[in-house]
């Protein structure tokens, strides 16, 4: 598909400037076809239009040192709590960051990332965003909803104009972004390949997307969905930073564990005490059990036929799930809980793959 493509444009789309726009084969069905073929997005002043909407996101994206997509074919596999604590670890460790929410009809983040009920305001700079803490800004539609609760019934082209306004409106403040965050909805729809396209303009200036992390859990469900987004990121040539196999196993330790009994009654209380009398050492033990059954290889296996890297896993983990409810940073607030460790991990991967300027100039002063 050309680059110029409309986001709603046939699979094979030749681009609406082409002599061929709404004569081609893959022209056939395309809504924009009459549009195409009577020269609408080639007229001078389309034309312009189209280079003016390029200046502007080249514009906005041009104090943002990279831009990751967080993606996945599936949904409920954990794409908002990955962008939340990637984004909150990235912020800890002193980075700015910005964490973009575009999914437009289920936004979670602002309550993953504490600041639900905000409200963002309109200044002749643009949008300021809501901030978690001082390294950390977020942007969602959930600030500019009136109720909470109330439903997003949008067709494409209008969520795909908030996107854009998102892009090209949000001041970030002074001294822009090291990371830009993006959290995607599930699949490969409208709203993926309109930031993929956006994105793709302003790269023609040195910006755009500078990769994504593509989540999924361990069951072939999942991973079938998960695949046609791999294929989707080769076809609209996104780099991908890596996969991660979220919820791999329930990690828990036993003393935070409950117990029933054959007649489903709760019998914790008597289980704890009789292994704090029995076998006290057992109850600083971690009970480990696959909560999602791994398909073949797995993640890793898949991650290694499409040639891209393999993140690592994240376990189930009670506390990463309580810091997402809580709006916290997880890897502060449970410095010892088992999810702590490989997110860490992710994230020194991530920084590594997209060192920030002052990093790659430390790294040269150590070197010399």
């Amino acid at each position: 598909m050309s680059s110029a493509a409309p986001s709603n444009a046939n699979e094979g789309c030749v681009g609406p400037t082409s002599q061929e726009a709404g004569k081609a084969a893959a022209c056939a069905g395309c809504p924009n076809q009459g549009a195409c073929s009577t020269g609408a997005f080639s007229s001078p002043a389309a034309l312009a239009a189209k280079e003016n909407e390029k200046a502007n996101l080249h514009n906005a994206l041009s104090e943002v040192s990279h831009v990751v997509l967080v993606l996945s074919g599936k949904g409920g596999v954990g794409k908002s709590t990955v962008s939340t604590q990637v984004a909150q670890s990235l912020s800890s460790r002193g980075y700015s960051v910005g964490l973009l929410d575009v999914d437009i009809c289920g936004p979670s983040i602002p309550r993953m990332a504490g600041v639900l009920g905000r409200e963002v305001h309109q200044s002749q700079s643009g949008w300021t965003p809501v901030y978690a803490n001082p390294n950390l800004a977020v942007m969602s539609i959930s600030f500019l909803l009136e109720e909470g609760d109330a439903a997003v019934v949008w067709r494409g082209p209008r969520k795909n104009g908030l996107i854009k306004q998102f892009l090209t409106e949000t001041d970030w403040g002074v001294g822009g972004l090291d990371y830009l965050i993006i959290d995607t909805p599930p699949g490969t729809s409208d709203e993926h390949i309109s930031i993929v396209q956006y994105l793709n303009d302003a790269r023609s200036s040195g910006q755009g997307a500078s990769g994504a992390i593509v989540v999924t859990t361990p069951e072939e469900v999942s991973l079938a969905d998960v695949r046609k987004e791999l294929n989707f990121c080769k076809k609209t040539s996104v780099p991908v930073l890596g996969v991660i196999e979220n919820m791999s196993g329930l990690q828990t330790k036993v003393s935070d564990m409950r117990f029933m009994n054959d007649e489903s009654n709760d019998c914790t209380n008597d289980v704890l005490s009789l292994l704090k009398e029995k076998c006290p050492e057992v109850l600083s033990m971690m009970a480990i059990t696959d909560v999602f059954p791994p398909a073949g290889t797995g993640p890793q296996g898949m991650a290694s036929k499409f040639g891209v890297p393999y993140l690592g896993k994240m376990p189930l983990d009670p506390n990463l799930l309580k810091s997402c409810e809580d709006g916290v940073s997880f890897v502060d607030q449970y410095p010892s809980s088992p999810g702590t460790a490989p997110l860490n991990d992710i994230v020194d991967k991530l920084i590594l793959a997209l060192p920030v300027e002052d990093d790659e100039e430390d790294a040269d002063a150590m070197e010399t």
